[in-house]
């Protein structure tokens, strides 16, 4: 049978217990050593999810979402499909809430960085120019 133990001691305490017990010399604890310093790293953290008017949108994230608003056509074949939120920058959500849409880049050869995010409540959409490092939930009364 196992006995569970009372209570631990660590380093130098511990000697000094058993020395005590076993020679009858006076309990000293050694001087514990030194922690190792902990080191830290940078981690990044989510961002937070700002807002921003309407208004101060690309030109592009208009036409985006207008064509969501249309439902279509959209330039992408990838454009509407469920956006996973794999980053966590957006609010927790169940799978297939949030779709993404592309907002074309002037001069790049690919659907670039700039994405509208829309959830499935009324006029909850995202823009992100930095392909989702972070959001601002668009504000579409300004």
């Amino acid at each position: 049978m196992r006995i569970p133990p009372r209570f631990t001691l660590a380093g130098g305490a511990a000697a000094a217990l058993v020395s005590s017990l076993l020679l009858g010399a006076p309990a000293t604890a050694a001087s514990p050593a030194p922690a190792p310093a902990l080191v830290v790293t940078s981690v990044a953290a989510p961002a937070a999810v700002g807002e921003i008017c309407a208004s101060a949108l690309p030109a592009q994230a208009h036409t985006t979402l207008r064509l969501i608003a249309e439902g279509g056509p959209f330039p992408y074949s990838q454009d509407g499909s469920v956006f996973q939120n794999r980053e966590g920058v957006l609010p927790s959500r169940t799978t297939g809430y949030y779709h993404e849409y592309t907002v074309e880049t002037p001069g790049s050869p690919t659907r670039g960085a700039r994405r509208i995010v829309t959830g499935d409540a009324t006029r909850e959409d995202y823009y992100t120019a930095d392909h989702y490092a972070s959001f601002d939930l668009v504000d579409h009364a300004c």
